[in-house]
């Protein structure tokens, strides 16, 4: 009988599934053991099993995440692995994300049968999506696109694009590439178009603050780079989570001891955009990323984020 040595709490769907085994992979190479001795525990969460509204009508991102929190709590499992994106800036006492996985593709896809750009698709068109960072981008470009929403995972997604329900759809090319689904997207969307959410293509691994021997584990595979940009970007949507409602974006790139960042505000029906830019040292990465908060929070005053 296998005797396990770390458990990794993880969502059921195939991409949460690929995420848990590149961390499972990656900690059994450090500490050069059999991968089976470190278990996959997939726990159901209510972000899963809430289909029908969107995430910001039933309480937001720890939907994605409170249940893997609390099997972390009772030392059910050791890690909890998500997806950035996902993470509210707030943790439970005691929980704490101790390391990223290297950071895959930031960028979004457009996913649109015989299609070739989003500039192409057709006057009316019907875009098909369950964030409102992407429904505010998709109006503020193209204010005569109607959106939809589009819950599930990628391949819920895309089956029901292919049922006709959208003209096309935005997924993020770092979930495609993880399923091995590139293939599917139509475009690849620039940044200055379509900047990612906070997070977007980062794995993070949570963790008990107090289990010393599973924190530097995690510390053995966390990405320098990755977590720097994530922490200034976590900052940044920190002084702006008064509202769930409040479409949101932000990017951060690491080259070498410097950093540079670009955030976005958006009203949800893309009428009105704020944007905010820093750049510096590593060392200030939070500072950079609180700044950057604290100034798009004054331009767009509190009956921005009421809305």
């Amino acid at each position: 009988m296998v005797s396990i040595l770390l458990r990794l709490g993880t969502r059921g769907s195939p991409l949460a599934l690929a995420q848990a085994r590149q961390t499972q992979a990656l900690l059994a190479g450090l500490l050069e053991i059999a991968p089976e001795r470190i278990e996959i525990r997939v726990i159901k969460t209510s972000g899963d099993m809430i289909r029908d509204r969107p995430l910001s009508e039933v309480g937001g991102k720890g939907l994605f995440t409170k249940e893997i929190e609390r099997a972390l709590e009772d030392g059910e499992v050791d890690i909890g692995v998500h997806s950035c994106k996902d993470m509210p800036t707030v943790l439970p006492d005691g929980l704490v994300l101790a390391g990223f996985l290297e950071r895959e593709d930031v960028r979004d896809a457009l996913i649109a049968p015989g299609i070739a750009s989003f500039a192409e698709l057709p006057q009316g068109a019907v875009v098909g999506t369950a964030a409102l960072r992407r429904q505010a981008q998709v109006k503020h470009l193209r204010p005569d696109l109607k959106t939809v929403l589009f819950r599930g995972n990628v391949e819920t997604r895309l089956r029901k694009l292919a049922e006709g329900q959208a003209d096309a759809t935005l997924l993020a090319v770092a979930g495609l590439k993880r399923l091995g689904l590139l293939a599917h997207a139509s475009a690849i969307l620039s940044e200055e178009d379509f900047l990612p959410a906070v997070g977007q293509g980062a794995i993070c691994l949570e963790t008990r603050a107090d289990d010393g021997e599973t924190n530097r584990h995690v510390a053995g595979i966390d990405h320098r780079d990755t977590h720097l940009a994530v922490a200034l970007e976590r900052a940044f949507l920190t002084v702006l989570d008064g509202s769930c409602r409040t479409p949101i974006a932000g990017h951060a790139l690491v080259e070498g001891d410097a950093i540079r960042f670009r955030g976005l505000i958006l009203k949800p029906d893309g009428s009105e955009v704020h944007e905010a830019r820093r750049s510096g040292g590593v060392e200030e990465a939070e500072a950079l990323g609180r700044s950057a908060g604290e100034e798009l929070r004054a331009r767009g005053g509190e009956g921005f984020f009421a809305s």
